[in-house]
């Protein structure tokens, strides 16, 4: 049973029609899953293999709207980007509420665990029809997804119930099923999943990557054991990590006698990301980067495959690609990659993170004979970096179009319509393509959107060794060289730890907690920041290290984004001047600046920075106008007050099993305590 993502897409159909999952907003899914009958179904490898297509699209993002920029956006809330208006729930004071309905969902898990019920006795008598290598392989991705389910909701809540049964529909049971295990436990449960998978996983070249395999399994367990090793590291001694002081696990009966060793756990899981991250690394090749950074006129593929394989038709070809989502415009499964790009999609990349990629010669900006050229344009911004910043972000003479001529970017859409919009004037360039087919005659994006690639795994053994080992290992540093030569860079690391000044960066992954990590360290978090240019990673990474801490106001303080030097020269561009009614270019300034009491500014003021500062347009009721603000309770999610009711024996929040997460109160609206 080989299928691509049409097959998945018209099965996931059909399933939705005839297998999907009932489910309510009641404590566990109180109501019995009824739709599937189990003498039935689960007979053959084809059946389970369609059970497990239907929750792809919740446990794999699809990315399949047109209207949508998918993972271009997923660095929103971090210091490398903006996206909209500022988010007042993570960085405004006192808006982030506990909620009093709703969360956390088990409609997944308890899915699939509906389905390892039904078949695994199935599967041990020998009664499924079908291949053995296909049966397993379906009972695999079950595994995978709960899995990842149960990952999403520890980075969201830390510790969980870990429920491996379908509850009937009694409350005692409920209740009993509602204590909260200890977050190493969780994890620990995770990664038990995931091994279950890789034991029965085949290849995802057998399913031309489109499908989970083998390597994605790998890749996510040293995903998983990365963030739980590091979580539990940077963030011992608070009460977030079981067993320190002020943990509320502490207070149920139920987790009394228990004792945790979390230098210990933060080894295991260190070793676990190093062994499975190593599965892939060296399996798999990086794509390679020819450093041409503009196609010809009429040139669409073949000038730079590390550029294609970002927006191509089918990257499964290569052998860094993982995983990825097929499209096809005739099932109306089509993405809005290519317009968001081509037009401006409200967005923008911060100089935080323009100003964090290395010279090619392996310096930081900063550094003597750096020869870095200046921020007077993007372009100079641009020129002898990084190759990735020079592929991955447009500058004045980036080519934006190519069909019969060239088109060159040219200026930032500052000031237009607010959905194309250039936020900062930084506008990403990955995930662009020069088919503009795709996006003609009402026809949306349909190559192929690369959703895990094995340049992870090289930078999750690169970090997770330094931290056990406390040295660079001859794996490590091979690893490192490699992702650095395909980036253009010098390939000797230690001339830019050498080089490095921590005062001088301004990136939140400096901190961990109010300490300062060294230069090493702190170069491998460079590394992943510049590597996953929009792949949404730096939202995950600054929670486990615990760098929101770096807003606190005795480290860096709050934290106002700013985007390209506007005010020396660019403002100066004639893209900013107004056109009269035949479309003609009048002397009139559109630029509108900043100026309290001014409700219909559009720029921030020359006199306030040089730089774009987004969120410093319009002074009144502004929120973030003195910059972005942070909460101790925000690294974790706060429980609803109905659930906690109905994870308690007499309805008393006292007595819930679903104790409340630290810094957050047991009351209804309320905003986080620290």
């Amino acid at each position: 049973m080989k299928l691509n993502f049409k097959s998945i897409y018209i099965y996931s159909i059909v399933a939705a029609a005839g297998l999907s999952m009932p489910s309510c907003n009641d404590f566990l899914d109180r109501e019995p899953i009824s739709s599937i009958t189990p003498q039935q179904y689960f007979n053959s490898a084809e059946e389970l293999g369609a059970y497990a297509i239907n929750y792809y699209n919740s446990i794999i993002p699809s990315y399949a709207d047109a209207y949508a920029a998918g993972p271009l956006n997923a660095d929103r809330n971090t210091d490398n980007m903006v996206v909209g208006e500022a988010n007042t729930t993570y960085f405004a004071s006192n808006r982030w509420l506990v909620p009093s309905s709703g969360s956390p969902d088990f409609s997944l898990i308890r899915a699939m665990n509906y389905f390892l019920e039904q078949v695994l006795p199935k599967y041990e008598a020998g009664s499924i029809s079908g291949t053995e290598e296909n049966i397993r392989h379906y009972i695999g991705e079950i595994y995978f997804m709960r899995a990842s389910v149960y990952f999403d909701r520890l980075r969201s809540y830390g510790d969980y119930p870990i429920i491996t049964t379908v509850p009937v529909d009694e409350t005692s049971e409920l209740v009993e099923l509602s204590k909260r295990s200890p977050r190493n436990e969780v994890a620990r449960f995770i990664l038990e999943d995931l091994d279950r998978a890789i034991s029965m996983l085949k290849s995802g070249t057998a399913f031309n990557k489109v499908r989970i395999g083998k390597e994605l399994a790998y890749l996510v367990k040293s995903r998983v054991a990365l963030y739980e090793g590091t979580f539990e590291k940077y963030h011992k001694g608070t009460p977030r990590v079981p067993g320190e002081q002020g943990w509320p696990g502490a207070d149920k009966a139920y987790n009394s006698g228990k004792s945790f060793n979390i230098d210990g756990e933060v080894s295991f899981f260190l070793t676990e990301a190093m062994n499975a991250a190593k599965e892939v690394a060296d399996n798999h090749e990086l794509t390679q980067n020819t450093m041409v950074m503009n196609p010809a006129i009429n040139q669409i593929y073949g000038w730079n495959p590390y550029f294609e394989m970002f927006s191509m038709p089918t990257p499964g070809t290569l052998d860094e690609v993982i995983l990825w989502r097929d499209f096809d415009a005739d099932l109306s499964v089509t993405h809005g990659f290519m317009a968001y790009i081509q037009q401006g999609g409200n967005n923008g990349m911060t100089k935080s993170y323009v100003d964090a990629f290395l010279m090619e010669n392996g310096l930081p900006i900063y550094a003597a004979n750096s020869g870095y050229k200046g921020d007077i344009t993007i372009d100079q911004q641009k020129e002898d970096r990084d190759g990735r910043l020079q592929l991955f972000l447009f500058g004045e003479t980036t080519v934006l179009g190519n069909e019969d001529s060239l088109q060159y970017y040219n200026a930032p859409e500052v000031v237009g319509l607010t959905e194309h919009r250039d936020r900062t004037g930084f506008r990403q360039r990955k995930s662009f393509c020069y088919d503009f087919a795709q996006i003609r005659n009402g026809v949306r994006g349909t190559n192929g959107i690369v959703t895990a690639r094995a340049a992870e795994a090289y930078l999750n053994y690169l970090e997770a060794s330094y931290l056990k080992n406390g040295s660079i290992d001859a794996t490590a540093a091979s690893y490192w060289r490699k992702l650095r030569e395909r980036a253009g860079i010098d390939a000797d690391f230690t001339k830019t730890i050498a080089a490095t000044d921590l005062s001088k960066e301004p990136d939140w992954g400096v901190y961990s907690g109010s300490q300062k990590v060294d230069p090493t360290l702190y170069n491998i978090r460079r590394e992943r920041r510049c590597e996953f240019i929009g792949e949404g990673r730096r939202w995950d990474d600054l929670i486990r290290w615990r760098s929101f801490d770096a807003l606190f106001s005795e480290n860096m303080g709050p934290y106002v984004p700013e985007g390209v030097n506007f005010w020396t020269e660019m403002h100066k561009n004639t893209a900013y001047l107004k056109r009269n009614d035949a479309g003609e270019l009048t002397n009139e300034s559109a630029l509108i600046e900043q100026k309290d009491g001014l409700s219909s500014a559009n720029i921030s003021n020359r006199n306030d920075s040089k730089y774009i500062r987004p969120y410093r347009v319009v002074k009144e009721n502004n929120e973030v106008w003195n910059g972005y603000n942070w909460m101790k309770a925000y690294y974790l999610s706060p429980y609803s007050i109905l659930e906690m009711t109905l994870a308690s024996p007499d309805s008393r929040l006292e007595t819930s099993n679903l104790y409340q997460n630290p810094y957050w109160p047991t009351v209804a609206s309320a905003s986080a305590l620290e």
